[in-house]
């Protein structure tokens, strides 16, 4: 009889005890695009010619402006070396149009 018991209130604690181990996987894609500036708005959007053709790409919250070797730019640089002309790659999050650009790397040291 206590075997009967114990058999039964394990049976109903079980799925109870498996319902508390839960697991979220979030994949983050980053992707990059690359080509010249054909149309720049700071803090809003880039627009690049791209070998596919123009593409337009949005802001993030942050964006950080560096140069090929990795060098940060800081908000004056920016200013005189992020223009239209100028070989950009840029590092974004989503798809389609739904883009965010995080970092923008000069093509240029």
């Amino acid at each position: 009889m206590k075997k009967l018991l114990l058999s039964m209130v394990l049976a109903l604690a079980a799925p109870f005890a498996w319902a508390q181990v839960s697991e979220t996987t979030t994949t983050t894609t980053t992707t990059e695009g690359n080509g010249t500036i054909t149309e720049y708005t700071p803090g809003s959007t880039i627009v690049l010619r791209e070998t596919s053709g123009p593409r337009t790409y949005h802001f993030g919250k942050t964006v950080t402006y560096v140069t090929r070797s990795g060098k940060t730019l800081d908000e004056d640089t920016v200013r005189t070396r992020v223009k239209v002309g100028v070989p950009v790659r840029v590092h974004y999050v989503g798809t389609g149009d739904n883009v965010m650009v995080d970092r923008v790397i000069v093509d240029e040291d």
